[in-house]
């Protein structure tokens, strides 16, 4: 009688017709639930990143001020501030016509006197600008810049929110800037140096406005900044989250950094392309406005966070495709990964017999989770203080590079058997001769 066939006996062949589909559907499950994760996180990185600097500039008021205050050094947003107010000032004062008024019986009895109206006009009239640029140079307008753009800010996101009060304001399809108090500090130094016919002289609201943007559509950026300022907080954390869940999930880890690193170097020429666009529409907007010539320095310097986070998104990128690619299992890597694994696990192996054995040998078997550790702890020293910078970003990976070099040392510690002394045989004394 022959034996029975082995797939109906129940052995272990039986099983595996009924196995392998289970593991192949969970290995399918997962490598779906990585691409959408990745995916998702592709679509949302441009998005969390403008959203995350809106929210975190023009939100905080502090963050707001450090970011334009700057601007007060910068000679194109001065001369822009100083044509304002200066032209405020003379629209109302005719200094000409108020001279001739006041030399009009002398000129009668000496006509030649007419001729110094003129000059005397254009000097009282330089001597307007020049108070006014030396006032917007001084420490004092630097003060005052800085309050001023605190409530420039609050009035900003009353703006968005519909309330038509604050320093900046809309009105009709313009968003304008309030510098009556510019004006009014202007006016009282030219009193205090004599110029007393500016004191009582009336400035129409008109005048003491700066344009910043033509703005036909804030009803429209009111809905989106109601539906989106909730969310923008959360976002960059879920999309962090999403790429950390791919990740986790994936299971040739090395080719999913790879693939991370490339979607956050191809977000970051995208952000640098949105800015790139942005810069040259805001540029168009001011174009013939007074604030014209200063609108490349006021975007540049108020988009400065972003592009900031932009570099860091780009060199991040492209460090994690190098880390991706010298993990994943090709001959380069693998013979580099050798090269330095061996040379630190020897340097740890040569201090076995010290006190770094004892350490090391509690490390080798915890050693998974201690890298771990440190690639997290790099993670925060990069975003502690909510202050990303390129500096940062090298400064993080050099520590996390270095300790993950002290954790590699310590496991060849703990892994390699130390020196110990000979034992002397049983009933010898040692140091006596046999």
């Amino acid at each position: 009688m022959s034996d029975p066939d082995p797939t109906l006996s129940g052995g272990p062949e039986r099983s595996e017709p009924v196995q392998a589909p289970a593991v192949t559907q969970r290995s399918r499950g997962r490598s779906v639930a990585v691409v959408i994760c990745l995916v998702l996180a592709a679509l949302l990185t441009t998005p969390a990143a403008i959203a995350y600097w809106g929210q975190r500039t023009l939100n905080d008021t502090t963050r707001y001020v450090n970011t334009v205050g700057p601007l007060v050094n910068s000679p194109e947003v001065q001369d822009a501030i100083a044509t304002t107010v200066t032209g405020a000032i003379e629209e109302q004062v005719d200094i000409e016509a108020l001279l001739n008024d006041v030399f009009s019986g002398v000129v009668t009895d000496r006509p030649r006197l007419q001729r110094l109206v003129g000059p005397l006009a254009a000097a009282i009239n330089s001597l307007i600008d020049r108070q006014v640029r030396e006032f917007i140079a001084s420490d004092e307008f630097a003060d005052l810049w800085t309050a001023v753009n605190t409530r420039a800010q609050q009035s900003l996101q009353r703006v968005l929110k519909g309330d038509q009060s604050g320093a900046v304001s809309l009105q009709g399809d313009q968003v304008v800037l309030d510098v009556s108090e510019v004006i009014d500090r202007v006016k009282q130094r030219l009193v205090d140096r004599g110029l007393t016919i500016v004191q009582n002289v009336p400035v129409p609201d008109i005048d003491k406005q700066i344009v910043l943007m033509e703005a036909p559509k804030v009803k429209q950026l009111r809905t989106i900044y109601a539906f989106a300022n909730p969310l923008a907080q959360w976002l960059i954390v879920l999309v962090a989250g999403l790429y950390l869940a791919a990740l986790v999930l994936a299971r040739r880890r090395p080719r999913t950094t790879v693939i991370i690193g490339a979607v956050l170097a191809a977000n970051a020429v995208l952000v640098g392309l949105a800015l790139s666009v942005g810069r040259q529409l805001f540029i168009d907007a001011l174009a013939g406005t007074t604030f014209g010539p200063a609108s490349s320095v006021f975007y540049d310097r108020l988009l400065s966070y972003l592009d900031r986070g932009r570099q860091v998104f780009l060199w991040l990128g492209l460090i994690l495709v190098v880390i991706g690619w010298f993990a994943g299992p090709n001959r380069y890597g693998t013979a580099v990964r050798t090269a330095v694994a061996g040379g630190l696990e020897g340097i740890g192996g040569a201090l076995a017999s010290s006190p770094v054995g004892a350490a090391g040998r509690w490390v080798a078997p915890n050693a998974r989770w201690l890298r771990v550790a440190v690639g997290l702890l790099g993670v925060v020293v990069l975003l502690w203080g909510n202050d990303v910078s390129l500096s940062r970003l090298f400064w993080s990976l050099a520590l996390v590079v270095g300790l993950l070099a002290v954790v590699q040392v310590l496991v060849g510690a703990g892994r390699a058997t130390p020196t110990s002394r000979p034992v002397a045989p049983a009933g010898v004394v040692p140091g006596t001769a046999k």
